[in-house]
């Protein structure tokens, strides 16, 4: 198997275990998914007119790719990364917020002095 191939098998993988281990449970979300719908339709009209092998702008070295280019001559290697990109990013975001809203210290401090003026209408 060519290493950019196998980096990005390991990269979906990696992002599955992330997922499992941080118990956010966003692959099971329709929400997730058609999120994850749009930056893939994005993703062809941009890698497709990035790798195009008519007039390429960006090129890969056959050996390090399967060279399977579906669609619009995109390697299917870069839906692997992408998906790794941001699936991860967005289960470390959905586990950042599950912890800031548990940890009590993170709670916004509660006034106690009622006497003294807003900070925004003092002087008025």
């Amino acid at each position: 198997m060519p290493e950019y191939t196998l980096l990005a098998v390991v990269a979906v993988l990696v992002t599955i275990a992330l997922e499992r281990w941080s118990g956010t449970r966003v692959f099971q979300r329709l929400q997730f998914w058609l999120a994850m719908a749009i930056v893939f339709a994005f993703q062809m009209i941009v890698d497709g007119w990035l790798t195009k092998l008519s007039s390429p702008i960006v090129l890969y070295n056959p050996e390090h790719h399967l060279g399977v280019r579906w669609p619009w001559d995109v390697p299917v290697e870069d839906y692997l990364f992408g998906f790794a990109m941001v699936a991860s990013t967005i289960v470390l975001w959905e586990r950042a917020k599950r912890s800031h809203r548990t940890d009590p210290e993170q709670q916004p401090a509660v006034a106690h002095d009622h006497d003294e003026e807003d900070r925004w209408t003092q002087g008025r």
